[in-house]
């Protein structure tokens, strides 16, 4: 609003939105220069004069001005994009010049201000006569002063939001400038939150989900709750359309305005809102969507009543940032750079979203998939468009779950990333268009597109928060994508890499099981097992139970697949990829795990063996030919060695450490030999599953390891005895507490490996496991399993002598495969949580691709 001329000279504190386009008006020689020196920082100012002279080498060069306001358009846009104050020092008298800025102001999303140097165009004139560099022809200050007097009554209709005018010298002298947070930052409040999805009416479900969050609610005379206190001081945040459709408008805005006004929650609007709001002010609207169900209950309200929703709604602010900006909450989504802006172009994102242009065919328009294409550090939490559940997308979540259509109303706990909900009592108006059809999640979803891989990716992870992969990483694994792995629909899992245990200091050993122990021990975790190393490759199982269970489930029809740890097809045979599925189901059948756990399909993981079925040409080139040159040459070596002592030749060491190397080359060969044996058709194979992954509407993987071993005994005991297939994994029960049992795991351990075993993997027994940080808050995942691999399989892995050197290879860095690990981990629950949450095949690839991303950043291949 424009300020009135007082004719008083004393202090005036001019407000200045502290994101904002800051414009000065006034004449040549009207102070404009030192106005801005002596208010804002010098970074903050952006003059004509210095874009002259940038171009020109002469700031008074009157003919670069053109090029010099290119520049200094360019360098406002620029300062305006990152979200910072900018003043421009220049006459702007001319409604043209101050057009081209309000319109940069306009795209950047920020508030323009005007400020006015209304001084004396004498004064103005002798000021320029005292500047020695300065020459002005006597019509340019009068003919400057006119234009600016014409300005005066059209600032606020060209567009500035602010209208601050200085009349004098005193008056310009006297000012100061008060800059003023935006209404929208909150970033001071850090939470925690419960954020609130759309209400809609159903005051009952908004009571019951309050008070299952914790708060404590307060009621009138009347028994009415009109506020809710949070004993631990946690705040609601509500994402909007509070009204209409629902049965109780009134009762929803009497403790959602109470709550406000007691400063236990903030609001933000929706579109219901909006259009209440109007319809309550007298304006003409369309009574539709709910709105007559609300204006019919307020009907029987008092006018004191209505009044305050008038002007609670009034006071409603499109968004808010918190929590240092890291939280953002609207009602319709915002993408990031509307974030924190302030224009009715953002505040109209935020109450309707944006639409293609185009409707479905229920007749509704079709949202613009903004949320896919969100790649902002803010968590940004909306409602508006009902789903049948809250998911996160790209750092996103939409808690509107359809209460009023007789699905759920949510709420996020933040900073917790929790979900709570309560199941709504009634549908209380039926909608248009199914919740299915709308939903983030819908089974029926969009197909895999490029766009969702290409580039530097986050996905968001329950377990691990964000998981970041790079843009080289993604093209890596697109390449593998795209040309070796099984068609995606299948593919719903890719196993995670796995981090060794620490490295010992045992004599004679790299690792060892008592680092494994000590290490979970320190992290807070007792209960551990033990699992028996088998010697084959990692593998991941789809059976199905029927010949349609894929089909119906997947889209795929066939009998399952097997896959590797990059998502290539395990075996290359399908007949015999059958076979092994086959004998799987025929288990799982005899079993009852099918029915044990309502699905006609089962998502496994298990070691295929022998190593030699998948990797015999890595061991005719690699290991083979190692152990062929080895005993082919060191033979001769001591043979010659031998004959040098019998002539009475000094060898020192020298026949010692070949005798040595000797051995070290048999026990290479007899190692990689163990893991191969000859196999025709199911002769020969054995596969030893060691949990089961996702059912139909399961994620399994969170179970407990003894729970999973129990499946996978009943599914071994149930295969065809008389030429089994299936294999028991030997495992073992620990409890570092406990040194009886420490010992006991660790000369089972040394059994394993001295008899020719691989190792053993050692992990948590409660499967998913945080740390624990102070006042018993939770931490960061703990490794979900470690491997301790024998000396003896340590040769394939580091070579036949490595046992000379083990205090250089003491020296390897476990850092960054440990946090590859983990990130793995969480990004393979993330696919199983998805899954078992019936998402559309999009939202399941998109983990599964990370983890397949992940596999190419660099790492020691021998950790």
């Amino acid at each position: 609003m424009t300020d009135e001329e007082t004719g008083s000279t004393a202090p005036r504190r001019l407000p200045v939105t502290d994101v904002s386009l800051v414009v000065l008006i006034g004449t040549s020689g009207a102070g404009k220069s030192t106005f801005a020196r002596r208010h804002f920082l010098p970074t903050q100012v952006v003059s004509s004069d210095f874009c002259r002279g940038l171009v020109a080498d002469d700031e008074n060069d009157q003919s670069a001005s053109a090029e010099a306001f290119d520049v200094l358009h360019y360098i406002v846009g620029k300062r305006l994009a990152a979200g910072r104050l900018t003043v421009v020092d220049a006459t702007n008298v001319q409604p043209e010049a101050r057009r081209q800025l309000v319109a940069i102001a306009r795209a950047h999303d920020v508030l323009p201000i005007a400020i006015v140097l209304d001084v004396p165009p004498g004064v103005c004139a002798e000021r320029n006569r005292s500047r020695p560099d300065r020459r002005l022809p006597a019509h340019v200050v009068p003919r400057q002063h006119r234009e600016l007097r014409r300005s005066l009554r059209g600032l606020e209709r060209e567009g500035f939001r602010k209208v601050h005018v200085l009349r004098g010298e005193a008056e310009v002298a006297a000012a100061g400038i008060e800059l003023e947070k935006r209404y929208n930052d909150l970033r001071h409040l850090t939470g925690p939150f419960d954020i609130v999805g759309d209400i809609h009416g159903c005051r009952s479900e908004l009571e019951t989900l309050l008070t299952r969050l914790g708060y404590v609610l307060a009621r009138d005379a009347e028994g009415r709750p009109v506020d809710a206190v949070h004993p631990a001081g946690r705040t609601a945040v509500f994402v909007g359309d509070l009204v209409d459709r629902g049965p109780d408008t009134p009762g929803v805005l009497r403790l959602v305005m109470g709550m406000v006004a007691a400063g236990h929650a903030l609001c933000v609007p929706g579109n219901h809102e909006n259009k209440l709001g109007r319809a309550m002010d007298g304006k003409k609207v369309t009574v539709s969507h709910g709105l007559r169900e609300s204006l019919d209950q307020l009907a029987g309200e008092s006018e004191e009543f209505k009044a305050e929703v008038r002007a609670f709604m009034r006071g409603l602010v499109s968004h808010y940032l918190l929590d240092g900006g890291a939280l953002v909450v609207c009602h319709a989504g915002l993408p990031e750079r509307y974030h924190g802006r302030a224009s009715g172009r953002v505040r109209s994102h935020a109450l309707y979203g944006e639409t293609t242009g185009e409707t479905d065919e229920y007749g509704l328009p079709v949202r613009y998939p903004w949320a896919e294409e969100y790649r902002g550090r803010a968590l940004v939490v909306y409602g508006h468009t009902p789903v049948p559940t809250a998911s996160f997308l790209n750092n996103t979540i939409c808690l509107d779950t359809g209460c009023v259509f007789g699905g759920s109303l949510t709420a996020l706990r933040y900073p917790e990333r929790e979900l709570v909900g309560v199941e709504a009592e009634w549908e209380w108006y039926a909608p248009v268009r199914p919740l299915l059809s709308d939903a983030p999640g819908a089974r029926e979803g969009r197909p895999l597109d490029l766009a969702d891989v290409a580039g530097r990716r986050v996905v968001e992870t329950a377990l691990h928060g964000r998981v970041a992969v790079r843009e080289e990483n993604a093209a890596a694994a697109l390449e593998v994508m795209s040309r070796f792995a099984l068609d995606p629909r299948l593919l719903a899992y890719l196993p995670p890499t796995m981090a060794p245990s620490p490295t010992s200091r045992r004599e004679g050993y790299l690792e060892h099981p008592e680092e494994a122990f000590l290490a979970y021990r320190a992290d807070g975790v007792r209960q551990l097992v033990c699992e028996e190393k088998h010697m084959g490759s990692r593998a991941v199982l789809l059976v199905a139970r029927d010949g349609a269970a894929l089909e119906r489930r997947f889209g795929v029809a066939g009998p399952g697949a097997i896959w590797t740890r990059t998502g290539r097809a395990f075996l290359d045979d399908e007949e015999l990829t059958a076979a092994v599925l086959g004998r799987v189901r025929s288990a799982a059948e005899r079993a009852g795990l099918f029915e044990e756990l309502g699905t006609d399909w089962l998502l496994l993981d298990a070691e295929l063996m022998p190593w030699s079925l998948k990797a015999a040409e890595l061991l005719r080139r690699q290991y083979a030919a190692v152990g062929a040159a080895a005993g082919a040459a060191l033979p001769e070596v001591l043979s010659a060695l031998e004959q040098a002592a019998a002539r009475g030749l000094e060898l020192g060491e020298l026949a010692s450490r070949q005798r040595r190397r000797a051995a070290d080359a048999r026990a290479f060969t007899e190692a990689y030999r163990r893991y191969c044996w000859p196999t025709e058709g199911l002769s020969g194979i054995r596969l030893a599953p060691f949990q089961l992954l996702a059912a139909e509407g399961a994620n399994l993987a969170v179970r407990p390891h003894d729970a999973h071993l129990a499946w996978i005994d009943r599914l071994v005991a149930a295969d065809d005895p008389t030429a089994p297939v299936l294999h028991r994994t030997g495992r073992m029960l620990v409890d570092v507490e406990d040194e009886v049992s420490v010992a006991a795991a660790t000369a089972w351990w040394e059994d394993l490996t001295a008899a020719g075993g691989e190792g053993m993997v050692v992990k948590p027994l409660a499967s998913v496991v945080r740390t624990v940080r102070g006042e018993g808050r939770p931490g960061g995942l703990v490794q979900p399993g470690v491997k301790v691999r024998g000396r003896e399989y340590l040769r394939i892995v580091y070579g036949p002598d490595y046992t000379e050197h083990l205090e250089r290879l003491r020296m390897r860095s476990l850092g960054h495969k440990r946090s590859l690990a983990l990130r793995e981990y969480a990004l393979g629950l993330e696919a199983l949580d998805r899954l078992a949450a019936g998402e559309p095949l999009w939202r399941v690839h998109e983990p599964v691709f990370a983890v397949l991303a992940l596999e190419s950043e660099p790492v020691d291949p021998r950790l």
